[in-house]
């Protein structure tokens, strides 16, 4: 089976470029054969996030079109960290850049093939490589002189990251990051015949200084392109919520809180999310977007791409939880049946209280924020308003018993149909 030679069509149609080396002659490359190319993560958190996952997906495009991917996970280059415009970066100890490498491998890996597809020509199954496997022998005196002396510094002073930390001051570390990136790539291309890097626009300059050491070194011709950074309709990041990064570490951001997260994008943004971060066809997104046009309220395009994307982070399994506990929390299911730490997850991004000991219904709605007042939660409950575990409660006086403890621990409180909120006892 040949290459799909419609490959960067398909980028192009999903606005997964942003810039490129040379696109034409890269379309011919990737239509001809197999081509290996390389992504790279730096581990400077113990979890890689949104941004990131934008990289992973494309690497998957990629090899599913027949292409062999290297994923890098940068031992070396994430002991030093990229520039950041906001200032130095803080050096974590070696140790913890190695845990957090094993952490960032093991959340690539379900994404792409390690044994590749039979029924292309060629292997395409992916490779995982550590950077700091050929930096960490490199002695000073060798680095300087086989990769220092291709960059001019004037160059290195002309990136927009380093502009911006010229004035406050940037160290030799971060100013040197760019040289051990590009080496990364020209040590691939030698070793792998590695032709090709991408990664998000704001590497741009680490990207083509790769592809320049490659033509310095050793005359090599390499390719490179680009992903945009996806931000919101108003021009600022995705990616950060309240709590932080969203990250894809279930133990950082609880699958609950990530599914909540694509549910309730704009609906401006809808259909650009639907194309970066999932494989539906164009048929069927082109299809979501006129539902969106034409029934915003429906949220058809946000259900399918929380759907999808918490589908591909943490399986269809956990994604059927979720929807689940989101039906039954609103009086669509059994809210016992449920799994305990889905329930819980949902809870706490309801919102709620804890309490040691549990009081009458009124205390209760009191605490959970339901209610302003004890006046205030009586009136709820006598107009009909007040639910608990999706059961109508009458009596103000009411004492929830050891059996409406859901998991043992937990309470659903209602008021109306729509707020809600959890009590957790103990």
């Amino acid at each position: 089976m040949a290459v799909d030679p419609n490959l960067i069509d398909d980028l192009e149609w999903r606005g997964l470029l942003a810039n490129s080396t040379d696109l034409d002659a890269l379309r011919a490359e990737l239509s001809e054969g197999p081509v290996k190319f390389y992504v790279g993560f730096d581990p400077t958190a113990p979890s890689l996030h949104m941004g990131n996952l934008v990289q992973i997906l494309t690497a998957k495009r990629l090899q599913d079109a027949g292409h062999a991917p290297y994923a890098l996970v940068g031992g070396a280059t994430g002991m030093i960290g990229d520039p950041k415009e906001s200032g130095e970066r803080a050096l974590n100890s070696l140790d913890t850049v190695k845990d957090w490498v094993r952490r960032v491998q093991s959340q690539i890996q379900p994404f792409l093939s390690f044994e590749g597809d039979p029924e292309f020509t060629g292997s395409n199954g992916a490779t995982m490589v550590n950077n700091y496997d050929w930096t960490a022998p490199l002695s000073t005196i060798d680095f300087l002189r086989d990769i220092g002396k291709h960059f001019p510094v004037n160059r290195m002073l002309a990136r927009d990251v380093v502009r911006t930390r010229l004035e406050d001051g940037i160290s030799f570390t971060e100013f040197s990051y760019i040289l051990l990136q590009s080496m990364d790539f020209l040590e691939l291309y030698k070793q792998h015949g590695v032709k090709l890097q991408f990664g998000g626009s704001d590497q741009w300059g680490n990207l083509t200084g790769g592809v320049e050491l490659i033509r310095r070194a050793v005359g090599g011709k390499a390719h490179a392109f680009s992903t945009p950074l996806v931000t919101k309709a108003d021009g600022t990041k995705y990616g950060k919520t309240e709590g932080g990064a969203l990250w894809l570490d279930p133990e950082l951001m609880s699958p609950y809180a990530f599914y909540q997260f694509w549910l309730n994008v704009e609906d401006v943004k809808v259909g650009e999310l639907l194309r970066i971060f999932t494989f539906l066809s164009r048929e069927e997104i082109e299809d979501l977007d006129a539902q969106t046009a034409e029934k915003p309220f429906l949220r058809a395009a946000q259900k399918a791409l929380a759907d999808q994307v918490t589908s591909l982070v943490h399986g269809r399994g956990e994604t059927e939880k979720i929807k689940a506990a989101s039906a039954a929390l609103f009086g669509g299911g059994d809210l016992h049946e449920l799994s305990v730490p889905t329930l819980a997850a949902a809870l706490r991004e309801a919102g709620g209280a804890k309490v040691e000991t549990v009081g009458t219904i009124v205390e209760l709605m009191v605490a959970a924020g339901l209610a302003k007042s004890n006046g205030d939660a009586r009136r709820t409950i006598s107009e009909g308003g007040a639910y608990l575990n999706n059961t109508r409660v009458e009596d103000p006086e009411f004492v929830p018993g050891e059996s409406d403890l859901i998991g043992g621990s937990w309470l659903v409180l209602r008021r109306g149909k729509k707020t809600l909120a959890g009590v957790e006892v103990g």
